[in-house]
């Protein structure tokens, strides 16, 4: 007897996967984002994040370019570095602290490859770049919002 297996393709395998909403729909976008620049004062950008409730910003060049992003770990090094390390007090600026090698997504990635990365990090919100070119951002309660609306019978 002679078995020959049905090979799909790549494509008849993807169709009957279930269809996932992009991270487009929940992500901030650029408009309503908080951004800051790589010259702006420490103790500055830190005050914007009190008085915006959030917890870190992309970092944009005089070009746009997203080239870091700051968070409150980034800036809690201020402190240390000052007390601990008893460095003298400056103007430090986002540049001196900001990450540099930031994870990005794109706005194609699903919900469900955003919540796998957050799950899979400690990071809390990713930039959303197309073409090189910051968009907006989705963090991990942005992906939450989305959970809600993914249909449990389905899974989609």
């Amino acid at each position: 007897m002679n078995f020959k297996p049905d090979i799909k393709s790549k494509e008849e395998l993807k169709a009957g996967q279930p269809k996932y909403e992009t991270i487009m729909k929940y992500m901030v976008q650029l408009h309503n984002l908080v951004t800051v620049r790589p010259d702006q004062l420490i103790n500055e950008v830190i005050d914007i994040m009190i008085e915006k409730r959030i917890s870190g910003a992309p970092v944009l060049d005089e070009n746009k370019k997203l080239i870091g992003i700051i968070s409150e770990r980034d800036c809690l090094k201020l402190i240390v570095d000052q007390a601990y390390h008893n460095l003298p007090h400056s103007d430090p600026v986002v540049s001196d602290y900001m990450t540099r090698d930031v994870k990005t997504m794109s706005p194609d990635n699903t919900v469900v490859d955003a919540a796998t990365e957050f799950l899979n990090s400690p990071i809390r919100r990713m930039p959303v770049v197309e073409n090189g070119v910051l968009i907006g951002q989705v963090s991990r309660i942005d992906i939450l919002r989305a959970a809600k609306n993914i249909n449990p019978t389905s899974w989609s």
